[in-house]
């Protein structure tokens, strides 16, 4: 899709001439302290382990306003559609690689179209053909980690620049690497509350929720995919396969740096 369309379904546009804020020492009027955030998130572990979705959806947004976001990879607008109901309006980040897949681009589109949600579109500093001429050709298949860092942690850290809290979609049973994740934590190394509301989810209760608020999803998992980022870096899984098995899987790595 050309920026054109994406600006006219009222996608915001965060391109590589953005900067990032830096970090004070000197607190923003009403932004709370990381030690503050932490006690935030330690309490609300806690209080909010086993409680639905939506109740720890509407905790995210009640406790930090417009501080908040969503993000999403826009596999499917699961976490998005919870939080449009709790919160509508609710501003949604979308990291734009410049290498997803097109029916990852149409769940976007089909997102910022027909949910009241703020669908934030989030660019890297430099464009794919830049890329290559600053790193060479293919720098996914030569360094993945260096690749979804400039084209998916950079951008994300200067997205979250505003806010002091932000939802993910993380569910525990997608990978190992996911076992233990909590439905909200303290990330020290961004200063943030991560709020993972569908954490204890599983498969089942993730298509139950699409089935019932007929959720846009992406085309891929009809395709054999178990899981969809960048189309370089993603294939098809196999029989037995964990959801997560088809990305980088030429390479040790299982995660692109987001949540790590």
């Amino acid at each position: 899709m050309s920026l054109l369309n994406a600006s006219s379904l009222g996608l915001i546009d965060l391109g590589g001439s953005a900067s990032a804020s830096s970090s004070s020492a000197v607190l923003e009027p009403g932004r709370r302290s990381p030690e503050e955030l932490r006690a935030l998130a330690l309490d609300a572990a806690q209080a909010l382990e086993g409680k639905p979705a939506e109740e720890i959806a509407k905790w995210a947004t009640d406790t930090f306003g417009a501080r908040f976001c969503v993000t999403s990879s826009m596999a499917d607008a699961v976490v998005a559609h919870i939080f449009s109901r709790v919160a509508p309006g609710v501003d949604v980040v979308f990291l734009d690689t410049g290498l997803h897949f097109p029916e990852t681009l149409k769940v976007r589109d089909t997102v910022a179209r027909t949910m009241n949600v703020n669908v934030r579109s989030i660019r890297p500093r430099m464009t794919v053909g830049q890329q290559d001429g600053e790193y060479g050709p293919r720098l996914f298949a030569r360094s993945p980690d260096e690749c979804c860092f400039l084209r998916k942690v950079e951008p994300l850290e200067r997205a979250l620049s505003d806010y002091d809290s932000w939802a993910t979609g993380l569910r525990r049973d997608e990978s190992p690497t996911r076992a233990n994740t909590p439905v909200v934590a303290f990330d020290a190394k961004k200063g943030k509350v991560k709020v993972n509301p569908i954490a204890a989810w599983t498969q089942a209760d993730v298509d139950r929720y699409i089935s019932r608020w007929n959720v846009p999803v992406n085309e891929l998992f009809k395709k054999g995919y178990g899981s969809v980022g960048c189309w370089p870096c993603t294939r098809r899984t196999k029989a037995g396969e964990d959801p997560r098995a088809g990305r980088w899987a030429m390479f040790e790595k299982t995660e692109c740096g987001l949540h790590v």
